[in-house]
């Protein structure tokens, strides 16, 4: 089993009695059984100083991988990753250092672009509004030949105690001759939740990557409205976990791609 690390390097809300600016580099594993914290003065903020404490904090076993949430950070501890022979992995899914974060009382905040449309040439022929059971959402694709499947062991939904009975909500998207060029698209941009968004026009907007949005469709038409509406709400029912679904038409004969999703700050 991989050692995975979670990290964060940013500018300390103290400083030091100069005044001088601190960066703070904060490191933990998934259960926060290991947390390592150093700081320097912003003069030192750099990947040399990242790999000497990397290695400090190790003890001699540096992890497999190193998840990183911060936009501000990954550039820095990539580097120091590098240096050291470690993947450096950009992931908002970084929950027992958001935690520690959270109970020091440091932001979290990542400043996000305004969602950008979705590229024309990956658009669908058409998509609706969908429920899975609970029960039935795993079992339902995990056999299936489908090219891109994600269902991260933690998204599923007995692992965050959602019942067999509740209706898992979800987007399809019928994607025709794009649908495989589609579904490869989606994959490359790690698509994190889909929401929707009331506005003039209404919308659905899919959180990406570590901050990337992207309008994945807009309408006007009141009874889409209501079931986007809906369709949230079923969301919170199930402790936030949606889906999306690419296949080519409507047939239910062949799937092309397929993601658990949950919201993640």
């Amino acid at each position: 089993m991989s050692l995975i690390w979670q990290a964060d390097f940013y500018r300390s809300p103290r400083q030091n009695l100069p005044g001088q600016v601190l960066w703070e580099l904060l490191v933990c594993n998934e259960t926060r059984s290991f947390e390592y914290a150093a700081t320097c003065p912003q003069s030192q903020a750099n990947s040399i100083w990242i790999t000497q404490q990397l290695q400090l904090a190790s003890g001699g076993k540096l992890p497999d991988i190193i998840q990183v949430f911060r936009p501000q950070s990954l550039s820095l501890i990539t580097t120091a990753g590098n240096n050291l022979g470690i993947k450096v992995e950009a992931t908002r899914r970084t929950t027992a250092l958001k935690q520690w974060l959270k109970a020091k009382e440091y932001t979290l905040t990542v400043d996000k672009p305004a969602p950008v449309p979705l590229p024309e040439n990956l658009w669908g022929e058409e998509w609706r509004f969908a429920t899975i059971p609970s029960g039935d959402i795993v079992d339902e694709f995990i056999e299936r030949p489908i090219p891109i499947l994600q269902i991260p062991e933690f998204l599923k939904p007995i692992n965050l105690g959602v019942a067999s009975t509740i209706p898992i909500p979800g987007v399809v998207i019928y994607g025709g001759r794009q649908s495989m060029r589609l579904a490869q698209w989606l994959q490359e941009t790690k698509p994190v939740s889909l929401n929707y968004i009331s506005g003039a026009p209404d919308g659905l907007i899919l959180e990406a990557g570590l901050v990337d949005r992207w309008i994945l469709a807009t309408f006007e038409d009141e009874e889409i409205t209501n079931a986007a509406k809906t369709y949230e709400q079923r969301k919170q029912l199930s402790h936030g976990l949606h889906f999306l679904l690419v296949q080519p038409d409507d047939s239910g004969m062949t799937y092309t791609g397929f993601w658990l999703l949950r919201q993640e700050e």
